[in-house]
């Protein structure tokens, strides 16, 4: 029972080992104590497990606690610290998994829950109930398995320790010794070398296809790590180029003597005794009663811009009242916190709260009471605060600031609904309250911060501040291009369709290649941690996020297994305690990394972070300078390491990397006369107050005429008698009581599908409708938190998938196709000049109707992606108007593409080349953009065109300023991309070339 025994002959290991070094054949066991300590602790945990399998209960810390202390009054001197150190010894056989995860194999690891002693009755009743019993022959099966698994890699553990060190036998070292030795990782090192060794005539053809790991934990700077990467990981010459970003100087100056005392003394309290030259401006600005705007790089103090003034006028006059907007609450709460330590330095009773959906009825009514400085979003100030604004009148009438924070978060549709709502602050200010309050923005580096932050609060003037005053750190940015033959994920490839046109990735190709970014990037990842270097792996959507972390653990179990909980995901979908308890462990140090969504691209403050990796291009320059701008605060050198996938963006810039060093920042955009969303804010206007042409059109602009006569035809409002059309008063006359709670202003669609985990009867997500039927339907396999899912059942009329838990050796992809129908013709060719073309280009911009409809699924195997079966969907067709931008195709140069290629395949790479080239003119989300693609397995006529629509109801106005497929990738050809788009600029250019009042824009 407690001897290393071999599981083959049940003599003692280490006897035989002696046996045939010496010949001494005397002694039966020449285990020492704390090996026979560490044999019984197994078989003791063994047996545990197998009670608790035939009470159909899991195994937990807390029963596994409570069971040890039952023992020790039996004399059993087995304690927890005892599992712990079998988990570090052979962590494949003994596994620790946290109660809200899925263990990745029961099959090879005894599994041991954490969980805590108040939750853990709940826990295992909840995971017996319905559970059937394993038969006694297997679970002695397993405990057999797993005793031999032990002891081999016990063994095998403590010769590879002897024979590095030259020990002579066990009892020149201890427990303590062995445990260094395997968290130092040295013992894996020698363990794959030997591996490697033995398998090194075989693995000559796919040399490529095995990376080889890194099992150092020793200390590195960031500037070190960029030559280990160099020798090691990336020594397959990935590292295509090094950026070295020098140290910038602060330039400083003296606190303005027009500042009181008071902020004077808040500032010293806070330790600043000088302010960065762009800080000094801004304030200075502000206080004499500009509207401002800061645009500097990240970590430059720009909270102090606006805190400054606003605490420097709420201090003079009593009354004042300031509102602050975030786009998240996140940052709301980590505002607060920064205001409150420099509030201190006042003594005048600034009264500060955050007013958002997580704040209670009673402080929501203290506040409105009290506040002075209300700390809120966009989405509760028209949610809750301009619908019942007569609850906020002390507020609204002595408002002096506003301010903006992260002002480029506020683009497409989202910037869209923003604007409105400012607009309709403003004029309510302005009708009804006799307030006028200044403005002040801090927004990241972009093309047209003034104009943006104009455009958005609907501003006649607006101060730039752009001088950046602020030190930086040395930066090392990397171009990481993964070589051929390209790596595959491994255990998590092809769990699920990735959408290979989401991060550019070529379908015809997708089996080998599609997942090697994911792979590299996984392996930066491991290194970073591995080497004491705080990380984010900023990654471009939720899947990717879970399958970034679910890799990086599997590599860190294998090299580092004491670091396998030391990562994290980070992204939206978390509830909120999760994503605050999260930030806090990150901050604290409990984490070393985060994989995460573009939801940490926002400044909160998360402690000092040494390296950001970029999976992919993230859609904008701005936004990757953004993301890599979160490591090197405080004045520490940084580094930040962007993975290319094979898409066109990612490899231009690999190709060339100074388009994207010294490339210009692109320009965010919003459209604020969006009809359909004009429309939208104007009912919810009315019910705040009447409108007015005469003295509302400076707010809602020139399409406020034809937006009030549609909304009086659809029975939402009703007017005075007056005959005068500018004098008429039109007041709200809806059903509905508060307007605004229809409107989602994250996304303009409304209806949203629930996924429920059947068997929990659990929410696990929230799908807008225009892309629910892509992810949940009978027989589709869904993925949630790295856990695979069947869908069981699809309630339409509920709006709800229902689904379980299931091992499966498929993935599902629907079958389906999407149209684009111009409004006013079938086909988009132009007769004429039209009101809607676009200056200097035969492009039209034209309001279009989307429908898409599924008619089947494939069930694919993973992994050789072979087609198991096709079977048959009937589901509604999901239909939207938009908008949409879109250029003809000559039909001589369809004659020409056809000799050689395929003229659809063409087209659709064009399609896709003209979205990839968007990013680098316009700040935008490229999930708001959709190409017109065509399906290889439609006989359809197909338009002759390049078209590009927005992808929510209504439009944003994103497509209107340019030229995500959900169509089938492999259909593409680069070379008849290529012909198609030199033929249609040609075309342009000559078409120009015969008007001589126009030059084409080409």
């Amino acid at each position: 029972m407690n001897c290393l025994s071999s599981p083959s002959s049940g003599k003692c290991m280490l006897l035989s080992e002696a046996i045939f070094r010496t010949s001494d054949d005397h002694a039966s066991c020449l285990c020492p104590t704390w090996l026979r300590g560490l044999v019984e602790a197994f078989a003791l945990l063994s047996i545990l497990w197998a009670f608790l399998q035939l009470q159909t209960e899991r195994m937990t810390t807390s029963r596994l606690k409570q069971v040890l202390g039952h023992l020790e009054k039996f004399g059993v001197g087995i304690c927890m610290e005892d599992i712990e150190h079998l988990s570090v010894l052979c962590p494949k056989v003994v596994y620790f998994v946290n109660n809200d995860m899925e263990p990745k194999n029961f099959s090879n690891a005894l599994v041991i829950t954490h969980s805590s002693t108040k939750e853990a009755d709940k826990f295992a009743s909840k995971l017996g109930a319905g559970k059937t019993c394993r038969s006694l022959s297997k679970i002695f099966n397993l405990m057999k398995k797993w005793e031999s698994s032990f002891k081999t890699s016990l063994w095998e553990t403590i010769k590879l320790l002897m024979s590095k060190k030259n020990y002579e036998n066990l009892l020149s070292f201890s427990l303590e010794d062995l445990l260094l030795f395997v968290k130092k990782g040295d013992y894996v090192l020698e363990r794959n070398e030997a591996k490697r060794a033995r398998r090194s005539s075989s693995s000559a053809s796919n040399s490529h296809s095995v990376k080889r790991r890194c099992h150092d934990t020793s200390q590195l700077l960031p500037s070190e790590m960029v030559e280990h990467l160099r020798k090691s990981i990336g020594s397959d010459g990935q590292m295509v180029h090094v950026e070295k970003i020098g140290a910038r100087k602060g330039s400083y100056v003296e606190i303005p003597n027009e500042l009181a005392d008071k902020s004077k003394s808040a500032l010293k309290s806070i330790g600043i005794n000088k302010l960065y030259s762009h800080q000094a401006e801004s304030i200075l600005a502000s206080v004499s009663g500009k509207n401002v705007v800061v645009a500097t790089m990240t970590s430059s103090g720009k909270s102090v811009c606006y805190n400054l003034p606003v605490l420097e006028a709420l201090s003079h006059n009593l009354s004042s009242c300031a509102l602050y907007l975030f786009p998240t609450k996140a940052l709301a709460q980590d505002q607060l916190r920064a205001l409150l330590t420099l509030t201190n330095g006042f003594d005048c009773g600034i009264n500060i709260g955050v007013y958002d959906g997580d704040t209670s009825q009673k402080e929501r009514t203290w506040l409105r009471e009290n506040a002075r400085l209300l700390i809120t979003n966009p989405d509760m100030l028209h949610m809750a605060i301009l619908p019942l604004h007569r609850q906020f009148s002390r507020i609204l009438s002595n408002l002096s600031f506003v301010v903006i924070d992260e002002a480029h978060a506020y683009k497409g549709a989202f910037g869209c609904h923003t604007a409105l709502i400012l607009r309709r602050l403003r004029r309510l200010c302005s009708h009804v309250y006799g307030s006028d309050p200044s403005f002040v923005f801090c927004t990241a580096t972009s093309s047209n911060p003034r104009e943006h932050c104009m455009e958005l609060a609907n501003l006649s003037t607006l101060e730039l501040i752009e001088k950046d005053g602020s030190p930086s750190s040395e930066k090392f940015f990397v171009l990481w291009n993964p070589v051929l033959p390209l790596r595959t994920v491994g255990l998590f490839a092809n769990i699920v369709e990735l959408d290979k046109s989401e991060f550019g990735i070529d379908g015809r190709n997708a089996s080998d290649k599609s997942l090697s970014p994911i792979s590299e990037v996984s392996h930066l990842f491991a290194e970073m941690v591995q080497h004491g270097l705080r990380c984010i792996a900023f990654c471009k959507s939720r899947k990717l996020c879970e399958l970034v972390l679910c890799y990086t653990r599997e590599i860190l179990e294998e090299v580092a297994p004491h670091l396998v909980n030391s990562i994290c995901a980070y992204r939206a979908g978390y509830v909120s305690e999760d994503r605050r308890r999260i930030e806090s462990e990150f901050f604290g140090g409990k984490l070393c990394g985060i994989a995460a969504t573009n939801a940490l691209e926002l400044g909160i403050d998360v402690g000092h972070i040494d390296v950001t990796l970029h999976l992919g291009f993230p859609g904008s320059i701005a936004s990757l300078w953004q993301q890599a701008g979160r490591s090197g605060r405080r004045e520490r050198s940084s580094l930040a390491v962007y993975v290319a996938f094979e898409g066109p963006l990612d490899q231009y810039f690999m190709k060339f990397p100074q388009k994207l060093f010294c490339g210009p920042i692109e320009c965010c955009h919003i459209d604020a006369q969006n009809q359909q969303v004009l429309e939208q804010h104007l009912v919810c206007a009315a019910l705040e107050h009447p409108l007015s042409l005469l003295y509302d059109e400076k707010y809602f602009g020139s399409g406020l005429s034809k937006a009030i006569n549609a909304l009086k035809n659809r029975g939402y409002l009703t007017s005075n008698p007056s005959n005068d059309s500018l004098s008429k008063i039109w007041s709200y006359m809806g059903h509905e009581k508060r307007p605004s709670r229809s409107i989602s202003i994250r996304a303009i669609e409304a209806e949203r599908y629930i996924v429920i985990d059947k068997q929990l009867n659990e929410t696990l997500e929230e799908i807008e409708e225009s892309r629910a039927f892509f992810q949940v339907y009978e027989g589709a396999v869904y993925l949630h938190q790295g856990r695979t899912y069947l869908v069981k059942d699809l309630d339409l009329s509920r709006k709800i998938a229902y689904c379980e838990k299931a091992v499966m050796d498929y993935y599902t992809k629907t079958r389906d196709y999407t149209d684009i129908h111009i409004v006013g013709g079938k086909i988009a060719y132009p007769a004429r000049v039209s009101k809607d073309q676009l200056p200097k280009t035969t492009a039209q911009a034209n309001p279009c109707s989307v429908t898409t409809t599924w008619f089947g699924f494939r069930r694919i195997r993973r992994g050789s992606n072979q087609v198991l079966d096709t079977v048959d969907l009937s589901l509604p067709r999901y239909s939207y108007e938009s908008q949409a931008v879109w250029i003809s195709v000559p039909q001589s140069l369809k004659i020409i593409v056809e000799k050689k290629y395929s003229f659809r395949a063409g087209l659709h790479a064009a399609c896709h080349a003209v979205l990839h080239v968007v990013p680098l003119y316009m700040r935008c989300n490229l999930s708001d953009l959709a190409p017109e693609c065509p399906n290889p397995y439609d006989s359809r006529f197909f338009p002759e065109r390049i078209l590009l629509y927005d992808q929510h109801p209504g439009g944003t106005g994103v497509s209107k300023q340019n030229l995500a497929c959900q169509e089938y990738n492999e259909l593409i050809n680069k070379d008849a991309a290529i012909i198609i788009i030199k033929g249609v600029l040609d075309a342009e250019k000559t078409y120009f070339e015969g008007h001589s009042d126009s030059t084409p824009s080409c």
